[in-house]
């Protein structure tokens, strides 16, 4: 078939069809195995759709690269752990809680363990997300620049600084 029987320049077809390029989340095998599993899936998901106004008003300053550019998602699984927040780039956690959280040695626990997995963890009240967005953005930003470079424990923050590796210090 030349170019003067398919109309000039339009692509090859088959049976009818433009051959097209699979988006990329379809190429390789159709069985390859995902990184997480699907119950993982399913509660990120879940925890995502809850009814928390607070995270709702922090995920719309966050989302889409909107807090100095850096990228943020959301219910990221961490071991057996789900973060609020997550900037991977920058490995910090940002959660969000309610009053149940006061002093609560659960929480405790898991700070421990994701600062052993090498991320930082903030943690701030939903009141102040909800009253104060503009004081906890700035903060999420000033542990995103590396200006806060110790453990903070305070009545409306609590911040557990992970020491980045580099690789002098791997050596």
């Amino acid at each position: 078939m030349g170019a003067s029987q398919n109309g000039g320049s339009s692509p090859p077809q088959s049976g009818g069809e433009v051959a097209r390029a699979k988006p990329e989340t379809e190429r390789g095998t159709p069985d390859a195995p995902s990184r997480r599993s699907p119950e993982k899936i399913a509660r990120a998901r879940e925890l995502r759709h809850g009814d928390n106004q607070a995270e709702a008003a922090l995920w719309n300053e966050l989302k889409a690269k909107g807090l100095g550019g850096y990228k943020f998602v959301r219910q990221m699984s961490i071991g057996s752990y789900f973060a609020d927040f997550a900037c991977r780039s920058q490995r910090l956690i940002v959660e969000l809680d309610g009053s149940q959280h006061a002093e609560s040695s659960y929480d405790r626990q898991r700070d421990k363990f994701m600062r052993d997995e090498g991320y930082s963890v903030l943690r701030f009240w939903n009141v102040d997300a909800l009253k104060n967005m503009r004081s906890v953005c700035e903060t999420i930003l000033a542990a995103l620049e590396g200006r806060l470079a110790e453990d903070v424990a305070a009545a409306d923050l609590r911040f557990v600084f992970a020491a980045r590796k580099t690789r002098d210090s791997a050596l």
